[in-house]
């Protein structure tokens, strides 16, 4: 078999401009529904103080942006990732400029399908498919840096909305940032973004995989769909502390205050850990990474069940953001080794709605149980359970890699 090292390699220093420029393309779409999240109270207080309203047209976002990138995976597999990336940028200043409109429907269908489907659905997922192709020695790093993107927009615009917010109001902030968002993004991808290199080894493989009917000696579509429920069940407890760490603090007694500052510790750890993991991938493949990552959030839900004081939170938030980062990255890199990469324009868009069905069902769980038992533990011991469960799903495929390898 042909190895990797007797092939010239496609990464140049173009490659991690790339990278380095989809990573704030991202921060920045990301930033667009953040605004709806800080001006949550502002919005609500239009209509009665329902604050189902503007909570239900952020989540269509990422409901949107999940089934939006199968969407324009494809047409990005045709036409090219800049157009889909600049179109995009489009689609959510267009939806910004319809949320001003006021709630409810107009902030939903700005949101729903302007900013979630046909914006961010439109450069989330294409960006990680096209990234992916420019590198093939330090894949794993190059999407653990663009996959940070959406916590660097959590970390970056909140406190700037806010004061916009305080000073000219959410509508003239939404216009305000569709404009700046245009001005960004449309001229970065422009200018960078262009069809990536045709990668040697990777044609080689894609042949090998086109030869060999199987995975691992298992049916393809067997082992995606372990792959889907491995990101689905990482993202089902990932969810809960950063949905309702905040809340939870405050029965605790805990300012609400301090709950967001363990959030922020959260984020911030997550970020920089997620470049950890991403080396520890181009080391060990993805596959045995998201098991150690996955291991590492499972040890952090049972501290989150055990925990109930100030200091041991932030010292527990700061082991989760550590633990739990590396999992969505990992987990579409090893299905970039696994896989032809002819397949990876649905493969990947597949698994990112899996992993926002994943984030949603995990913060609306902890919600519905909170109500049902009047506190979190229950929640946060059914978070532990599902990545129990995730832990047995990525041990099982890595246990039939390493026999594979070996045999």
């Amino acid at each position: 078999m042909l190895k990797s090292s007797s092939l010239p390699s496609v990464e140049t220093q173009a490659s991690w401009v790339v990278a380095t420029v989809s990573l704030a393309i991202i921060a920045v779409a990301f930033g667009a529904p953040w605004i709806c999240v800080v001006a949550l109270k502002n919005i609500a207080a239009e209509v009665n103080g329902a604050r189902s309203i503007p909570a239900l047209a952020t989540a269509l976002v990422w409901i949107g942006t999940g089934f939006g990138g199968l969407l324009m995976g494809r047409i990005a597999e045709r036409t090219g990732v800049r157009w889909t990336v600049i179109c995009g940028a489009v689609m959510i200043a267009g939806g910004l400029a319809l949320s001003t409109w006021g709630p409810s429907w107009p902030l939903y269908i700005g949101h729903g399908l302007f900013i979630g489907l046909l914006g961010i659905g439109g450069i989330n997922a294409p960006l990680y498919v096209s990234v992916s192709r420019w590198f093939d020695r330090r894949r794993g790093s190059a999407l653990a840096l663009i996959s940070s993107g959406n916590y660097l927009a959590g970390a970056v615009w909140p406190p700037i909305f806010e004061r916009a917010i305080a000073y000219a109001g959410w509508r003239n902030s939404m216009l305000c940032y569709a404009a700046l968002e245009l001005a960004l993004i449309v001229p970065a991808a422009a200018l960078v973004l262009r069809p990536p290199p045709q990668s040697p080894y990777r044609a080689t493989l894609t042949r090998a995989a086109h030869a060999d009917k199987s995975v691992m000696g298992w049916p393809p579509n067997l082992v995606f769909a372990l792959m889907a429920s491995a990101i689905f069940t990482c993202c089902v407890p990932m969810s809960m502390p950063l949905a309702h760490l905040v809340a939870f603090c405050s029965d605790l007694g805990i300012s609400a205050a301090h709950g967001a500052a363990m959030i922020s510790v959260l984020l911030a750890m997550a970020f920089l850990s997620r470049q950890m993991w991403g080396a520890i991938s181009d080391r060990v493949g993805g596959l045995y990474t998201m098991l150690a990552g996955s291991a590492c959030q499972t040890i952090g839900m049972a501290a989150f069940v055990l925990t109930q004081d100030e200091v041991g939170l932030f010292t527990v938030s700061a082991l989760f953001g550590l633990g739990f980062s590396g999992l969505v990255p990992a987990n579409v890199l090893a299905t970039q080794e696994l896989f032809p990469a002819g397949e990876a324009y649905w493969r990947i868009p597949a698994l990112l709605l899996c992993s926002g069905s994943g984030m949603a069902a995990g913060g609306w769980m902890g919600g519905i149980l909170y109500d049902h038992f009047g506190y979190y533990a229950p929640a946060f011991a059914a978070g532990l359970a599902v990545s129990m469960a995730n832990f047995m799903i990525i041990s099982t495929l890595a246990l039939r890699r390493s026999r594979t390898a070996a045999a």
